[in-house]
């Protein structure tokens, strides 16, 4: 049987989609080593207050330059205090349901912000009942410079994976004949037909086996 892998950017608490990714595979690679995207979902996620709108939950990073890989990011200075506040500032937003608060807290000072995010992305997965073998993308001896699809072809070929599972979003970015050329069977998940609110909002409002079922009967 052949191994089977999914590779995507680390997200703070991502919408329950993200996690079919860790479903079913061999292993899922933390792209950590790549541009850390500033407009993105990397470092913040929204979460509801209880009037209806939404509110932004930042981590606080320090400034870096543009090239700035996610493994390289670091704290603000004054992380220790929001740290401390970080699950009071979740819990102004919501009262935390006990399945939440075994993923607190948000940030552990001592932590680099990559760390935080892999940290996270764990507990929320083993909530879920996913327990996934997480590779970084760092730790790959992988050549400097690749980028897109050959950065992919490469990371199928050093953990010898012959099927990659891809998110919705990637039919607009990889060819399947290119993959199968390599010798890899590329795999579109569908579009997720579920709420797109962050893990956190939906842990809060949702049992974690219905949520765990919702994300298997989307893969």
């Amino acid at each position: 049987m052949g191994v089977r892998i999914s590779v995507m950017q680390p997200y703070f608490a991502p919408y329950a989609g993200y996690f079919r990714l860790m479903c079913d595979v061999d292993a899922f690679v933390v792209l950590d080593q790549v541009q850390f995207p500033r407009g993105g979902w990397v470092h913040r996620n929204r979460l509801r207050r209880l009037d209806g709108t939404l509110a932004w939950l930042t981590l606080p990073l320090s400034r870096a330059p543009l090239d700035t890989a996610i493994c390289d990011l670091s704290y603000a200075p004054g992380v220790d205090a929001w740290a401390a506040n970080a699950s009071r500032r979740f819990a102004a937003l919501h009262e935390p349901a006990p399945q939440v608060r075994d993923c607190l807290p948000l940030v552990d000072a001592v932590e680099t912000p990559c760390e935080t995010l892999l940290r996270l992305l764990a507990r929320f997965a083993g909530t879920l009942g996913i327990a996934p073998r997480v590779v970084r993308q760092s730790q790959l001896p992988l050549p400097p410079g690749l980028k897109g699809a050959e950065r992919i072809y490469e990371i199928c070929r050093q953990l010898g994976a012959d099927r990659y599972v891809n998110s919705p979003g990637g039919r607009e970015l990889y060819d399947q004949d290119a993959f199968r050329r390599r010798g890899v069977a590329l795999e579109f998940l569908p579009d997720y037909r579920g709420p797109m609110d962050s893990i956190l909002q939906r842990l809060h409002e949702a049992p974690a086996h219905d949520i765990a079922d919702e994300i298997r009967a989307n893969l």
